[in-house]
């Protein structure tokens, strides 16, 4: 698999069913099987009591939930500049920018959490405009550092961690004058000339460099050692030498802070960074995890390479039900087995649509065109997923193919069908110590036409005992319901799976009069039995839209 190369994800549609979830895992499964393993299934939100039986009894992980595929910050190419340690020499940050040809310099600590960032425009000013000769030990400069950026060596003496003391100063003048600039602790640069350096260890200089690589003299050094004093020889000239000693300051004093910094999370809208990057002269901006460690650096430039997450969408087709953000994002296919709705994409895709009663079924048509046989667990969920949307073939919906697929899943599965669906639909219909909020979006689905939007819920029941409880919970919500969906009107169908019938529930305006006109039915205390009607997507919807289609 290719390391940069991140997962296709397959999601179903918003308020997850056991279809939309156990269709998008068994399709994650066959495409990893056939093209690789960059393929997730995921989901949009809380699965019901229903999908969390099935994936229980089949021992399966629910797959993660995925409520947003807007762009983020994780979506464009993060450069990895390296970060280094506060105490790195001013010498040292500036060679990694130039072989890097970067501007900005990450400063991390040893754990790798940002300290702060430095500028090619920080160290120009550090070196243009400080010169202070008390430069070096103001900074506490680790001694490292000196013999770093001098390709040094030590002649003699015992250096310490870090100067701490001193100034720097180029010992030039003669031993008379010297005597009167050079103080004790000083860091003394001098040549190859005797009578500079036995002035120098005198007076009480902490180190001495000698440059030119020029040899220390025996006696020299004894009086260096005697004296607590550090030799060191370079290969540079004095005026070199006095340049790069400066170079050699850590580059923490010379940084921008991090709590003073512009930074972005990965998970950040790229809408967000965009303003933000608007807004400020910045050119490079960090990013760090939730956790507060340093990831790498992004600029503007960056944006223009946004990577779009690609998208897989299973059992719908409809803006409404797709998860949020997909409009930032590359839909590749569509599987599905509802009408036709109203999504658009900028490319062709792989869309496949049939008129069967569940995706599940043409998932399996689809493992057996590329000739792959489903695992016992994937055979489960595609089972468990067919008897679910099928209301165990009692839906209009079914067809005859469903019925075929489920007898083969059946074998496959080591599974009764119709078992199954009795044990699945008496877990989904106990909602003890569930809130109307919770019962209420668990399955449902918004529509639109000619500018009038409704929702539908539906659950489905096998005893009248535990649907009426439903009722009595929902009612009094169905308004709280409607603001929060943002629709026109509401309808929450309580269908009874085996006696074939369904209570539905209303609220808004013009919902008592669209029901008069679908179905010639009327509202009582908004309440109205639909017998016969127990499909959501074939007998419900259709005939609604069909009536306010029709004015």
């Amino acid at each position: 698999m290719d390391e940069d190369r991140r997962n296709v994800i397959v999601i179903g549609h918003r308020n997850p069913d056991t279809d939309s979830v156990c269709s998008a895992i068994a399709y994650a499964e066959l495409k990893k099987q056939t093209e690789g393993p960059w393929f997730e299934a995921c989901r949009t939100g809380e699965m019901n009591r229903e999908t969390e039986y099935v994936l229980q009894r089949f021992d399966v992980k629910p797959p993660r939930i995925c409520s947003d595929v807007s762009a983020d910050v994780r979506d464009i190419d993060i450069r990895p500049v390296e970060g280094v340690g506060a105490d790195t020499s001013m010498r040292r940050a500036w060679e990694l920018m130039r072989d890097m040809e970067a501007k900005t310099q990450p400063i991390v600590s040893e754990e790798g959490f940002l300290l702060g960032i430095s500028t090619l425009g920080d160290l120009a000013k550090a070196h243009m405009d400080n010169l202070d000769p008390y430069v070096v030990s103001q900074a506490r400069t680790p001694f490292e550092n000196i013999l770093s950026v001098l390709d040094a060596e030590v002649v003699c003496g015992r250096p310490p961690a870090r100067i701490e003391r001193g100034k720097v100063i180029v010992g030039a003048a003669s031993p008379e004058l010297m005597e009167t600039k050079v103080d004790e602790g000083d860091i003394v640069i001098v040549g190859n000339r005797y009578e500079a350096q036995l002035c120098a260890i005198e007076i009480g200089a902490a180190l001495i460099v000698v440059c030119n690589g020029a040899s220390v003299a025996r006696t020299i050094r004894k009086l260096a050692d005697e004296n607590g004093c550090v030799m060191v020889t370079t290969p540079y000239d004095s005026f070199a030498a006095a340049n790069l000693i400066r170079q050699s300051i850590p580059i923490a004093t010379h940084m921008t802070p991090a709590e003073e910094l512009l930074k972005f999370l990965p998970n950040e809208p790229i809408e967000d960074v965009r303003e933000v990057m608007g807004s400020v002269r910045h050119r490079y901006f960090p990013i760090c995890g939730a956790n507060g460690k340093y990831l790498g650096l992004i600029s503007r430039r960056n944006l223009l390479n946004l990577r779009k997450k690609q998208l897989i969408l299973v059992d719908h087709n409809e803006k409404s039900q797709c998860v949020e953000g997909w409009e930032e994002a590359q839909i590749l296919e569509v599987i599905d087995h509802h009408r036709i709705g109203n999504l658009q994409t900028s490319d062709p895709i792989y869309f496949i649509n049939r008129p069967v009663g569940c995706t599940a079924t043409i998932v399996y048509q689809m493992y057996q065109a590329n000739q792959v046989t489903p695992t016992q667990q994937v055979a489960g969920l595609l089972l468990a997923a067919i008897m679910s949307d099928t209301l165990a073939f009692r839906s209009p919906t079914c067809t005859q193919v469903d019925e075929k697929v489920a007898a083969e899943l059946e074998k496959l599965a080591g599974v009764d069908g119709r078992e199954l669906s009795v044990e699945m639909f008496e877990a989904a219909e106990n909602i003890e110590g569930e809130s109307a909020d919770e019962v209420f979006f668990t399955d449902f689905k918004k529509f639109t036409q000619d500018d009038v939007s409704f929702g539908v819920g539906q659950a489905s029941f096998m005893s009248t005992q535990n649907m009426e409880k439903a009722r009595s919970l929902l009612l009094p919500y169905l308004q709280q319901a409607r603001e929060k969906a943002g629709t026109d009107m509401i309808f929450f169908m309580l269908t009874n799976i085996q006696e074939q019938y369904s209570l539905l529930i209303a609220d808004g305006d013009g919902s008592k009069g669209l029901l008069k006109e679908a179905f010639d039915a009327e509202l009582k205390d908004r309440t109205v039995q639909l017998p016969g009607v127990i499909s959501r997507k074939k007998q419900l919807v259709p005939t609604l839209l069909n009536a306010i289609r029709q004015g």
